[in-house]
C-alpha cells in the first residue's frame, strides 16, 4: 500500500457522521454547474439577508472553518494534535474590507493569534494577506510604478507599520508569519515589502515567510534573484511555495486587457515548476520551506529530498501544509510518519467567509481530479467501516 492510500489513518478523527458529511459535500462539489448555481443563490440570500446561515455553518462552514472565533476553533486544534499530530495554522478568512479601521482590527486579530502560537505547540505559525493590512488598491499602485498621492503616501506609512509591528512581535515570540500572494497585479509592491522584512528580522533564521504561487511562469527566477539578494545581505529565505488561488481570474484579466497571462500555460508546467522551487530550495540550507500542497507527487518529492539531505523529518525548515477539510489522506500520512504538518484552519463569521468558502468550491472543480481523488479515499473508508 502507498502511504497516501492509508484511509484508516487519514480519517481516523473523522466520525461516521462526519465521513458521510464529507462523502455528501464532495459528491455535491463535483457537480459544477451545481457549484455555479449553489455559490449564486447563496451569494444572493446572503445580501438579502435570508436566514440560511444555520444551513451553511452545518454543511460547507463546519467542514471547511474550524469556527466562527479563535476560541470555537480550539477543540478542533487539540484534537487534531493530541489524536492525529497534525499542527493548525488559524487563517482569519475575512475579505474584502477595504477602510482602516478594518486594517487595524485585522492587525490585533493577528497580534491576538501570535500569543496563541506562542503559549501552544499546535499552532506553530501566524498568518495573514497583505490586503489584510492595506488597500488593494494601493499595492497596485505601487506595483505597476505609480506615483502616490500625499494622502496615499500617509496611508502606505501606516501599511508598512503594521507590518513591522506584527514582525516586531512575532520575532519577540518567535512565532513564524506566513504572508500570503494574492493577484499578481498587487503583487510587486508586497514582494518588495517582504523583502524588507526578511532582510531585517530573518538574520538568524526564517521569521518571515512569503508566498509563491507557482502557477506564475516568472516565478522561478524570482526566487533566483531574492535568493542572491540574500546571500549579498546575509538573511534567511522563509517562503510558503503553493500551486496558486486565483488562475481563473488571472486568465480572464490578462484576456481583457490584453497582456500575456502570468500563469503557466497548463497544469503539467504549473505541476514542474513547483518541483523546480522545491528542488532548488532545498539545495539551499538557508531557506525555510512551507509546502503548501494537495498534489501526492510533490509530497513524495519533499519526502525523497528529505531524505538526500539527511535532513530530520521534524527539522523545523521544513513544514507541510494542505487546507482544513481536503487532503487528510496526505496530512495525517506525513504526520504519522513524523513530519511537520499543519493545516490551515479557517474562521470568521459565516457571512463574512463565504468568499473564501465559495472559491474553495470553485477551486475543487476545476482542479483535475482533487475530487474525484477525495470522493474515491472516503468511498474507501465508507466500506472499510461498513457503512
Amino acid at each position: 500500500m502507498k502511504l497516501f492510500d492509508n484511509t484508516e489513518v487519514a480519517f481516523a478523527l473523522k466520525s461516521d457522521s462526519q465521513l458521510e458529511r464529507a462523502y455528501f459535500l464532495f459528491k455535491m462539489i463535483q457537480n459544477q454547474p451545481m457549484v455555479k448555481i449553489g455559490s449564486a443563490v447563496t451569494n444572493f440570500a446572503l445580501k438579502v439577508h435570508l436566514p440560511i446561515e444555520g444551513l451553511i455553518r452545518s454543511t460547507v462552514f463546519d467542514h471547511f472553518c474550524g469556527g466562527v472565533t479563535e476560541d470555537d476553533c480550539l477543540p478542533i486544534i487539540e484534537n487534531m494534535y493530541a489524536n492525529g499530530k497534525v499542527h493548525s495554522v488559524l487563517d482569519y478568512s475575512v475579505e474584502g474590507k477595504d477602510e482602516e479601521a478594518s486594517f487595524n482590527e485585522a492587525l490585533q486579530k493577528i497580534l491576538k493569534i501570535i500569543d496563541f502560537c506562542a503559549e501552544k505547540k499546535s499552532i506553530p505559525f501566524a498568518v495573514f494577506k497583505p490586503t489584510g493590512f492595506g488597500r488593494f488598491a494601493l499595492y497596485q499602485k505601487l506595483s505597476e510604478g505609480k506615483e502616490l498621492t500625499e494622502k496615499e503616501e500617509i496611508e502606505w506609512i501606516q501599511v508598512i507599520k503594521r507590518f513591522h509591528k506584527v514582525c516586531q512581535v512575532a520575532v519577540e515570540k518567535d512565532v513564524p508569519l506566513l504572508i500570503d500572494a494574492e493577484e499578481s497585479w498587487m503583487q510587486d509592491a508586497a514582494d518588495e515589502l517582504i523583502e524588507g522584512l526578511m532582510e531585517t528580522y530573518n538574520t538568524k533564521k526564517a521569521i518571515v515567510f512569503n508566498t509563491l504561487q507557482m502557477y506564475r511562469h516568472d516565478r522561478m527566477d524570482y526566487l533566483m534573484a531574492l535568493h542572491s539578494k540574500a546571500k549579498a545581505k546575509g538573511f534567511h529565505i522563509g517562503m510558503k511555495v503553493v500551486r496558486g488561488a486565483y488562475m481563473e481570474k488571472e486568465r480572464q484579466r490578462a484576456k481583457e486587457k490584453g497582456y500575456r497571462s502570468p500563469i503557466c500555460t497548463d497544469k503539467k508546467a504549473t505541476d514542474e515548476n513547483f518541483n523546480a522551487a522545491i528542488k532548488y530550495m532545498m539545495d539551499n540550507s538557508h531557506m525555510a520551506l512551507f509546502a503548501g500542497t494537495h498534489n501526492e507527487e510533490s509530497s513524495y518529492l519533499v519526502m525523497d529530498l528529505a531524505k538526500k539531505y539527511q535532513l530530520k523529518v521534524n527539522d523545523n525548515r521544513l513544514w507541510f501544509g494542505q487546507l482544513f477539510g481536503m487532503s487528510d489522506h496526505i496530512s495525517y500520512n506525513l504526520a504519522n510518519q513524523g513530519y511537520n504538518v499543519a493545516k490551515y484552519l479557517p474562521f470568521g463569521p459565516v457571512r463574512d467567509v463565504m468568499p473564501y468558502l465559495i472559491r474553495r468550491a470553485e477551486e475543487n472543480t476545476s482542479v483535475a481530479g482533487q475530487t474525484s481523488r477525495e470522493l474515491n479515499l472516503l468511498q474507501t473508508e465508507r466500506k472499510r467501516r461498513k457503512l
